[in-house]
């Protein structure tokens, strides 16, 4: 072909057609080598071990795809530490615990699977079953309550060796369960809180119900009014692809400043695979030496697992109560009668009855079954007490609410 001569159509045809038939030349030899590849070296015979001889590149190629897929799949195991090796770690935790001038937690979904709320990334995570193409079974979180490691992160709290608790949760399981609002940072937002911001402050509005059913991406009124000026309410859920704005729940500069005066940081229940994201979370502008030392409570491989003090594999509500009799201190049971989601709540007003259809959190059944309860309760030891029960005995099982 002369230089610069454009090509005429049926010549520009002909090379398109040539160019799919290397294309497919290739997949099928790259098909070829993969099944050759499976087969153990003692079966394959001498033709298929000449092409691989001759396939060399497509053989390494094939081969670094198979350690990145095994690589993944051992970091998607869940892995148990044998129980004399956990209570040696959790020993080992509990000294972090008591020595820690300003420690804070990071909470994520593995702390509130014992609720029958499934995670996102275990085996039957809600992201692992639609990678697999199943459905996700609907959960009622109505019906879900504070765990044990949500008790004791509360207990914890209220005996000052906790300072600051960050969760990516939306359940509102840490507010349920005692836990202040100002030690409370849900960086995705409460299901049970809406605000109005066109209230300066923005005004909150806590609720007994799920507040997102007509809420979705970028689509975040709930359909009720604000009871001071009349605008529309939003929730506070921040979804995959959209920054969170809103101060509360969120509080930001409360976990900014936190983080920035821990020494320790004790990681529950995430694979931080969202976390680690947040760079002021983790104090990265500071030099080595001095970041807090972390600790991990997890199934799963976590990208921090390297820069952990402490990785201990192991569910969370098994690690939390043998962190509490290491630590000497009982864990309260959850007690609905004193869950703050009732006192905290706004009321609906008569023409609110119909913006929802989603079942509400169950208040104890009557004000005679609260009664009833204060006058059985033992008397609490001298640390318990606030929205908590009363401690529960070591291996004493919680009665359902009725």
């Amino acid at each position: 072909m002369a230089a610069g001569r454009s090509l005429s159509r049926s010549e520009r045809k002909a090379a398109a057609r040539a160019e799919l038939l290397r294309q497919e030349e290739q997949r099928e030899r790259r098909r070829q080598v993969s099944r050759i590849l499976y087969k153990p070296m003692a079966e394959r015979s001498p033709d298929e071990a000449l092409l691989l001889s001759g396939c060399q590149e497509i053989v390494r190629d094939l081969e670094r795809l198979r350690k990145k897929r095994e690589r993944l799949r051992c970091r998607l195991e869940e892995v148990c530490d044998e129980p004399e090796e956990l209570k040696k770690k959790v020993s080992k935790l509990s000294l972090a615990v008591r020595g820690a001038k300003h420690l804070i937690i990071y909470t994520g979904a593995g702390i509130s699977t014992a609720a029958s709320i499934p995670d996102y990334r275990g085996p039957n995570g809600v992201w692992t079953m639609l990678q697999k193409g199943r459905s996700i079974r609907a959960t009622d979180l109505s019906e879900a309550e504070p765990t044990l490691t949500h008790m004791s992160i509360a207990c914890l709290h209220k005996h000052k060796l906790v300072h600051h608790v960050v969760s990516q949760n939306c359940d509102g399981l840490h507010l349920r369960s005692g836990l202040p609002q100002e030690a409370l940072s849900e960086l995705h937002g409460n299901m049970y809180i809406e605000v109005c911001t066109s209230c300066i402050p923005n005004r909150e509005y806590v609720r007994v119900f799920d507040v997102t059913e007509r809420t979705a991406l970028h689509r975040h009124h709930t359909g009720r009014m604000c009871h001071k000026c009349g605008a529309q309410l939003r929730d506070t859920i921040v979804h995959f692809g959209e920054k969170g704005i809103l101060q509360q729940p969120l509080n930001w500069e409360a976990a900014i400043e936190a983080a920035s005066k821990a020494d320790v940081i004790l990681c529950l229940g995430s694979s931080l695979k969202v976390l680690k994201k947040y760079p002021h979370l983790w104090c990265m502008s500071k030099p080595p030496r001095r970041r807090p030392k972390l600790y991990i409570v997890n199934l799963q491989w976590t990208p921090k697992d390297d820069l952990a003090a402490l990785k201990l594999h192991g569910k969370c509500d098994d690690v939390m109560k043998l962190l509490m009799d290491e630590l000497g201190l009982p864990i309260p049971c959850y007690d609905r009668t004193k869950d703050p989601i009732f006192s905290l709540a706004t009321p609906l007003r008569p023409e609110e009855s119909s913006s929802h259809s989603r079942k509400p959190v169950a208040p104890p059944a009557s004000l005679h079954e609260v009664q009833l309860g204060e006058q059985q309760q033992v008397p609490a030891a001298p640390f318990s007490g606030g929205w908590f029960g009363r401690g529960c005995a070591k291996g004493t099982k919680r009665k359902k609410a009725s």
